[in-house]
């Protein structure tokens, strides 16, 4: 009913058509929120072993935020690497970088292993692939990376792209 009364009112009003390819702007890509969401996975398990044991009723709340918060970080990983390898990732950089889909699919089941677990050697991993994928990233665009430890906790190394060198 909706769409017949739109489908009418197009008619009558002729509306100018839009269309859009990208999920975001055209070519503001930036795997840096993946690469914090993937820091955040490891604070979070960090954390949750820090709770005291056995688990008074705060810290079980406290144990519930921090597990749903995990989960939405992986999530999150998941959500913008899919982003930029469906939308930005084209052949020349599938040639330039050919194991990119396998890299794609084991960031995929890391993510979903982080969720389901709190290991933090899974997150390590976690970070490791997605830091894969950001140097790979950067340097389809030309731009040298390097490696630093990050300026908050986990104080894990996360790839950066050296900006003064594009």
């Amino acid at each position: 009913m909706l769409y017949s009364f739109i489908n009418s009112l197009d008619k009558l009003l002729k509306f100018k058509s839009a269309a859009a390819h990208c999920d975001i702007p055209c070519k503001i890509y930036d795997p840096s929120t993946a690469q914090i969401a993937a820091l955040s996975v490891i604070r979070f398990i960090d954390i949750i072993n820090e709770l005291e044991q056995p688990l008074s009723v705060a810290n079980t709340a406290q144990l519930a935020r921090l597990v749903r918060e995990k989960e939405i970080h992986a999530s999150k990983v998941k959500e913008e690497v899919r982003v930029i390898w469906g939308d930005y990732f084209k052949q020349p950089q599938f040639d330039q970088f050919p194991d990119t889909h396998a890299l794609v699919h084991s960031i995929m089941l890391t993510a979903s292993k982080c969720k389901q677990h709190i290991d933090r050697e899974h997150a390590e991993q976690l970070l490791a692939l997605v830091n894969q994928f950001a140097d790979s990233f950067w340097q389809t665009k030309g731009i040298a990376t390097y490696q630093a430890k990050s300026p908050y906790p986990p104080s894990e190394h996360v790839v950066y792209p050296d900006l003064k060198s594009a």
